[in-house]
């Protein structure tokens, strides 16, 4: 319940099918526990997250750690400490020349480029049993306000070009593939022949360098009003010698004559989280965000994030294929990680960045350790521990305890399985009076599943719908 106006309603699933892995393939191997959820506050979510679960839709599920073939383990970035690798600025620089100049790279298509949260095949939703929506739609109506769009300037013709979105992105992947690599018909030189003599002569790399720097020089002095052949440059000053930001790089705004310009329209997601606000939060509120990037009238990739409390959380990302090589992908991780570090500046609380699981099994889900300084979630205590104590330890084993004090547990476990919210015929009631009402009922080790899944927090405030 967030400020005793919105219910989270939830139905529990259980976990104890097995179905196909989309990260190793395994056909019966991954397992998780789900639950389907009509309706959710942040602060829920923020809690339910923080003990290793995960959203898709309206479906939130949690992996049996110590049970599947490939664990996953939460993973977060600490924002405000974060510092651009090497990698990083390489794919900043790439994207700003290319919204400046239109130069696409080739044959650089980067492996980080991954969608933010790829979900593994089978996990998507289930059907969740037929629930008395009048209920539910009484339960609501009853207790949050009934409020009008929050943004007039999103319009329903918006929300259809986004909804529409992977449909075309989806075609022209098909498209794209269709058309032959025209790279594929270059001729090749004939042995025995000699140097190509269309072709300019071999240079030395450093001769090159030395090059570029005199030509940087050139553009710099005439920018400046002096010739290149004019008084040198004054001396740089100290701040010049500082490494550069994150925000220094996405603040290099192309010129107004560029071939491109990249903007940004986020609107609310289809999601069961409700838009909150708050005096000490951010301007845009709480809730699911669509970051939408578009270049010349049309969408080139879509980021779906989740404002919390304490953090953005990255759901996915999906872009065009004919833009793989701007390694979108990770270029959307370093916008979100500088739009965290925007809305800490409104919110001081939210500070961090979560890019949803980390696989360290499945090497092309390891580019998320790179986002650092970082965290991974302990499976058994759910306390943070910084990645670079916990590699050694998945180096060893695909499954482990992070927390190395033996006698830890989690601190947060429901202790009183007749605490736990149960919402029956249009009631809100606890565990305790629901079990004595229904006399019969059966359902006890699965409410206490239920309930040391979410931990006791949640477990007293989100709604266990019980038909």
């Amino acid at each position: 319940m967030a400020g005793n106006k919105s219910y989270t309603i939830v139905e529990y699933f259980g976990g104890d099918d097995g179905y196909r892995c989309g990260y190793c393939k395994n056909e019966k191997g991954n397992f998780s526990h789900g639950m389907w959820s009509h309706t959710m506050t942040v602060e829920d979510y923020q809690d339910l997250i923080d003990r290793g679960w995960r959203r898709s839709g309206k479906y939130v599920y949690k992996p049996i750690m110590n049970k599947t073939c490939c664990p996953q383990y939460t993973i977060r970035c600490h924002a405000l400490k974060f510092q651009p690798s090497k990698s990083h600025k390489k794919i900043l620089k790439k994207t700003n020349k290319y919204l400046s100049k239109g130069e696409i790279p080739k044959g650089q298509d980067d492996v980080d480029a991954e969608p933010m949260d790829s979900v593994c095949d089978g996990a998507g939703p289930r059907e969740p049993s037929k629930v008395c929506q009048a209920e539910i739609k009484c339960l609501l109506s009853a207790d949050t306000p009934k409020k009008e769009a929050d943004n007039p300037a999103i319009t329903e013709p918006q929300k259809e070009v986004v909804d529409a979105a992977p449909a075309s992105l989806e075609s022209s992947r098909k498209d794209a593939e269709s058309v032959p690599d025209e790279r594929t018909k270059a001729k090749v030189p004939k042995p025995g022949l000699g140097a190509d003599a269309s072709r300019p002569l071999c240079r030395k790399a450093k001769d090159v360098r030395k090059e570029r720097r005199l030509q940087k020089e050139h553009v710099r002095h005439k920018a400046d009003g002096v010739s290149s052949d004019g008084a040198p440059a004054p001396p740089a000053t100290s701040q010049t010698n500082q490494p550069k930001l994150l925000e220094d790089f996405i603040s290099e705004s192309p010129p107004n004559d560029s071939c491109h310009s990249l903007e940004f329209r986020r609107f609310l997601c289809d999601s069961p989280l409700e838009a909150e606000f708050s005096p000490d939060g951010p301007e845009v509120g709480y809730g699911s965000f669509h970051q939408q990037y578009w270049l010349d009238g049309r969408i080139v990739a879509v980021g779906v994030i989740d404002i919390l409390p304490t953090c953005v959380s990255s759901v996915y990302l999906y872009y065009h294929p004919d833009f793989a090589s701007l390694s979108l992908g990770s270029y959307a991780a370093l916008r979100e990680i500088a739009f965290t570090r925007q809305l800490q500046k409104q919110s001081p609380k939210l500070s961090h960045y979560y890019l949803g699981f980390y696989i360290h099994s499945c090497p092309k889900m390891r580019y998320k350790g790179q986002y650092r300084p970082a965290d991974l979630l302990c499976p058994e205590t759910f306390v943070w521990v910084p990645i670079e104590r916990c590699l050694p330890r998945l180096e060893n084993s695909r499954y482990a305890r992070f927390n190395q004090d033996p006698d830890a547990g989690d601190a947060r476990m429901l202790k009183d399985v007749g605490r736990a919210l149960v919402l029956h015929r249009r009631t809100v009631m606890p565990y305790a009076t629901y079990s004595r009402r229904r006399r019969a009922s059966s359902d006890e080790v699965e409410v206490q599943q239920y309930g040391g899944l979410v931990g006791q927090q949640c477990a007293e405030r989100i709604l266990l719908y019980r038909a």
